[in-house]
């Protein structure tokens, strides 16, 4: 597994719409299949892909698609290690802004 908090942005895209091609490949389905399951079409599909630009919702859809929720479902939890971090989460639920910082630079 490689440690994506070591290589840029454009890399960690690259590196995950490989990944998407090959699932799509290894579920021997074709971007037209995909696309039409996904409700999207295969030029969005074609470009998510190609690590273009595409609407979030269409990487969720096809995620679906291709029966990896799971690992969207796992992005931006939070990271409770502590009690502290818990009641921390707990008072940033409350709050539907963050707070804007005071100070002269």
């Amino acid at each position: 597994m490689m440690n994506l908090g070591l290589i840029k942005p454009d890399e960690v895209v690259n590196l995950l719409c490989t990944r998407l091609r090959q699932e799509r490949l290894s579920q021997q389905m074709t971007q037209a299949e995909v696309a039409a399951r996904a409700g999207i079409g295969v030029g969005t599909l074609s470009n998510l892909e190609a690590g273009r630009s595409v609407a979030f919702d269409s990487v969720v859809r096809v995620a679906m698609v291709l029966g990896r929720l799971n690992e969207l479902e796992q992005l931006f939890l939070p990271q409770l290690d502590s009690l502290d971090d818990i009641l921390r989460y707990e008072q940033s639920a409350k709050r539907q802004r963050v707070k804007r910082k005071t100070g002269h630079a």
